[in-house]
C-alpha cells in the first residue's frame, strides 16, 4: 500500500478554496478533511502552497514517431509535469499521420513505456480514411481530430463530401483546427506578389487572418448544428469567434464547446518586434483587441478551455526566415506558470484557472474521475507557491527542443510538486521516472 499525506495545503477546487488535508492512498484520493491524523509513507508539509487539481492539456505536439530530433513523448511529459501538467491529448500530424488504428495503437504503446504523464492520443481524419475513423472506441480514445486549414502529410480535411459525412457519422467528439485554406493561399499570394521573398513574421496574422479563422469556424458550427455533432474547437484566436460559441448552456450539456490556448491569451501582435518567429503559431497571435476578447470569452464562459498547443521545433528551424520558419512552440512547461501570473495581474482568479484547466477539460471530455480533487478521484494535483519567484532561462529547460518563447520572463510562482495518478512524479526540480502515467479512459 502506497500513502501519501499532503497536510494543510489550501484546496483550489469547484469554486472554493480551504485548508485542508489530502490522503492519496494507491493512485487514488481516500480522504480529504480539515486534519487527518493517519499514519502514511510520506508526509508533506504544505501549509501556505495552494494545491490545484493538475492541469489536463487537451492539445500537444510531442513529436513522436517521425519527427523525434524536435521532441518525444517522454522529454515532453517530462517538461508538461514539471509545468504541473498531469495529463495530456496528444495531435494526430506525426510521421506517419495517426490516419489508421493500428498507427494509433502504437503510440499508445510508446507513451505507456515512457510517458510520466497521464495520456490520450486522438484519431486523425484526412479526406479518404473515414471508414478507419469510426472504428475509433470513444471509451478509450480522446477525440478524432479534423485540420480544416493547413495541415501536414495528409490531413488537410478540405473535401466538402468529407467533412459532411464526418461530422454526420463520428461516433465521439470531433476537435477541429479552424483556418480556411482558400483565404490563407489568396492572402499569401498577394503578400508574395507585394514583397517577394521578403515577407516579413508582422505579416503574419494577416495572411493567415481573422477572416480566414472566423470562415472555417463558423462552418465547422454550421455542421455542428446540422448533424448535433459533439463539436470541439481548438486554440480560437480571434475576437469575432467568441460570438459563436454559447455561454449560458451548462457545459455538460453543450454540444459546441471551444478552447483558449495560453500564447493568445499572453502575446499579440506587438510582440512580434521582440519575439519574431518565437510566437510564430497557427492560427496566428493576432491583435491586443482579440487577446482581449478571447480572454473575456474564456472568463465568461463563452470559451470552455485553457490549453497549450504545445508544438516543439528545433532552434535551427526557428531560426529560418518568415516564409521557412516553421510555426509552433514549446509551452507545457510555463502554461499554468503564465496563468498564475496572470492571477498575480488580477486577470484571472486561482478558481477560474482550476474551471479552466481541470474540470471543464474533465467534463468535456467526459474524462473518468479525474480533473478534480475529489475523495474516490485519481490523485492527479499540483502544489504552488504563489510567491517563489523563478526566471525561464536556457539553462532551466526540460524541452527536447531547448529554448522557449518566455526566456528571459521572471514568473511570481514555483510549481513545487506534481502528482500523477497518485505518484509524485517531480518535486523542485527532481523526477520520479520510474512510475508511468495511465491511459486516460472516456465515460461515453
Amino acid at each position: 500500500m502506497n500513502t501519501i499525506l499532503i497536510k494543510a495545503a489550501s484546496l483550489v477546487n469547484e469554486g472554493r478554496i480551504f485548508v485542508a488535508d489530502v490522503l492519496i492512498k494507491d493512485g487514488f484520493i481516500e480522504k480529504i478533511a480539515p486534519v487527518i491524523d493517519q499514519q502514511a509513507n510520506q508526509v508533506i508539509n504544505a501549509e501556505g502552497l495552494y494545491l490545484l487539481p493538475g492541469m489536463i492539456d487537451d492539445q500537444v505536439h510531442f513529436r513522436e514517431p517521425g519527427l523525434t530530433h524536435k521532441a518525444d513523448i517522454f522529454s515532453e511529459s517530462m517538461a508538461a509535469v514539471a509545468g504541473g501538467i498531469t495529463s495530456f491529448m496528444e495531435m494526430p500530424n506525426t510521421v506517419p499521420n495517426t490516419l489508421t488504428q493500428e498507427l494509433l495503437q502504437d503510440k499508445y504503446k510508446i507513451a505507456s513505456d515512457v510517458s510520466l504523464a497521464n495520456y490520450s492520443f486522438f484519431m486523425g481524419a484526412s479526406n479518404d480514411n473515414l471508414e478507419e475513423v469510426l472504428k475509433t472506441d470513444p471509451k478509450n480514445v480522446c477525440g478524432i481530430k479534423v485540420f480544416m486549414g493547413s495541415s501536414t502529410g495528409n490531413m488537410l480535411v478540405d473535401n466538402a463530401k468529407v467533412l459532411e459525412n464526418l461530422f454526420k457519422e463520428a461516433p465521439m467528439l470531433i476537435a477541429t483546427h479552424c483556418e480556411d485554406e482558400q483565404t490563407i493561399r489568396r492572402n499569401m499570394a498577394i503578400y508574395k506578389e507585394k514583397y517577394g521573398d521578403q515577407i516579413t513574421i508582422d505579416m503574419h496574422p494577416l495572411i493567415r487572418s481573422a477572416e480566414a479563422c472566423y470562415i472555417s469556424s463558423s462552418m465547422a458550427v454550421e455542421l455542428a448544428k446540422k448533424h448535433n455533432t459533439r463539436l470541439h474547437i481548438l486554440h480560437i484566436s480571434t475576437a469575432r469567434e467568441v460570438a459563436l460559441f454559447d455561454s449560458k448552456t451548462a457545459l455538460k450539456d453543450k454540444r459546441i464547446t471551444a478552447e483558449a490556448c495560453v500564447h493568445h491569451l499572453w502575446f499579440d501582435d506587438r510582440d512580434y518586434a521582440e519575439k519574431g518567429n518565437w510566437i510564430k503559431w497557427n492560427p496566428a497571435v493576432k491583435t491586443e483587441q482579440d487577446k482581449d476578447a478571447i480572454l473575456k470569452g474564456v472568463l465568461d464562459g463563452h470559451i470552455d478551455i485553457i490549453a497549450t498547443d504545445h508544438a516543439p521545433h528545433t532552434i535551427e528551424e526557428k531560426e529560418q526566415p518568415y516564409l521557412q520558419a516553421p510555426s509552433g512552440g514549446p509551452l507545457v512547461q510555463h502554461a499554468l506558470s503564465a496563468l498564475l501570473e496572470m492571477y498575480h495581474q488580477k486577470k484571472i482568479t486561482l478558481e477560474q484557472i482550476a474551471e479552466k484547466t481541470a474540470h471543464n477539460v474533465a467534463t468535456c471530455f467526459n474524462i473518468d474521475r479525474r480533473g478534480f480533487i475529489r475523495e474516490g478521484y485519481w490523485a492527479d494535483l499540483v502544489l504552488v507557491n504563489l510567491n517563489d519567484p523563478v526566471k525561464v532561462t536556457r539553462a532551466n529547460l526540460w524541452y527536447k527542443c531547448g529554448w522557449s518563447p518566455f526566456e528571459g520572463q521572471v514568473f511570481q510562482s514555483d510549481i513545487t510538486h506534481t502528482f500523477v495518478s497518485g505518484n509524485l512524479a517531480y518535486h523542485k526540480g527532481k523526477f520520479t521516472t520510474n512510475e508511468k502515467g495511465h491511459r486516460l479512459t472516456f465515460n461515453r
